[in-house]
């Protein structure tokens, strides 16, 4: 292929798919000016460009889009088959203990469904994670990966793919009287007592999902440790607190009789990321890593 490098073609695809050099890259942990290079090398070795770069918009050209349509088929039978020998290589089958927090969102079930497809030897066993512990079931070796809100910092952990960015939410009773707005400020936080996690987790961690302070620098009332999220929202529930969720968890427990699920604006969105062990992660976590990276 005169030298063509894989790299090059996954630079290209990512580019292709995103439209945007720095999604591509995010997409595969480069930096922009890596996908850059990378396509630069790969439109030298054809003879012309792929993709047009304006100020404003990346799309591909005539040549880019025939491309494309030869590449995708042929690069994904490439890509089975390398999977299929590095599980076999790797110990890849067995059985996959993933762990998660909150509710199985529809990103995270596409990437077992692939998983799945790629590896149907391997079982996959759903492990919730309590909430207050976001890291110890993986250091105990009781789940292989786990699914966990950021942030993560922990130097013994690898975090990625992170994906599932939404807007926070916050689940108050019904009888709260934030229960009949259709949307708050984050300086409103400072009306209400926060039901965060509990203290197993880093304190970085808590603060990032029960804040003490609004970004406007508000103190925020304190409000019930709790272990677990059915316990904090059951405590929500009970007007003895409003606690914080991503809006795949308030969807899924909007039909909850005794909560309403207010959207908060002006904070941070959440996001979720897969964190494995550093030091021997299994084999099969990092072909779920792969899986959920959408590669």
């Amino acid at each position: 292929m005169s030298g063509v490098e894989i790299r090059e073609l996954e630079a290209f695809l990512a580019l292709a798919q995103e439209l945007h050099f720095g999604r591509a890259g995010e997409r595969l942990y480069v930096s922009q000016s890596r996908v850059s290079q990378l396509l630069r090398s790969l439109e030298h070795r054809i003879g012309a460009p792929l993709v047009e770069r304006t100020s404003r918009r990346v799309r591909l050209t005539p040549l880019g889009e025939g491309f494309l349509a030869d590449l995708r088929p042929a690069y994904d039978a490439l890509r089975a088959t390398v999977d299929e020998a590095r599980a076999t290589a790797r110990g890849a089958g067995g059985e996959l203990r993933i762990g998660f927090q909150g509710t199985v969102d529809d990103h995270l079930g596409r990437a077992i469904a692939r998983f799945e497809a790629r590896y149907p030897d391997c079982a996959i066993d759903l492990v919730e994670i309590p909430l207050c512990d976001p890291f110890g079931p993986l250091r105990r070796q009781e789940v292989d990966c786990a699914v966990v809100l950021l942030p993560v910092a922990e130097e013994d952990l690898v975090l990625g793919p992170v994906f599932s960015r939404q807007p926070q939410t916050l689940a108050v009773s019904v009888r709260h009287p934030f229960a009949a707005r259709d949307r708050l400020s984050a300086e409103e936080l400072a009306e209400c007592r926060l039901i965060g996690p509990a203290g197993d987790a880093p304190a970085y961690w808590r603060r990032a999902q029960a804040p003490d302070l609004t970004p406007g620098g508000l103190p925020v009332p304190a409000g019930p440790a709790v272990h677990t999220l059915q316990e904090g929202l059951s405590l929500a529930a009970a007007d003895r607190g409003a606690m914080l969720l991503c809006r795949s968890t308030a969807d899924y427990h909007g039909r909850h009789d005794s909560l309403a699920f207010v959207p908060v604006r002006g904070l941070p969105d959440s996001e979720l990321g897969l964190v494995r062990r550093r030091l021997r992660p299994p084999a099969r976590a990092e072909a779920f890593a792969e899986a959920l990276g959408g590669s």
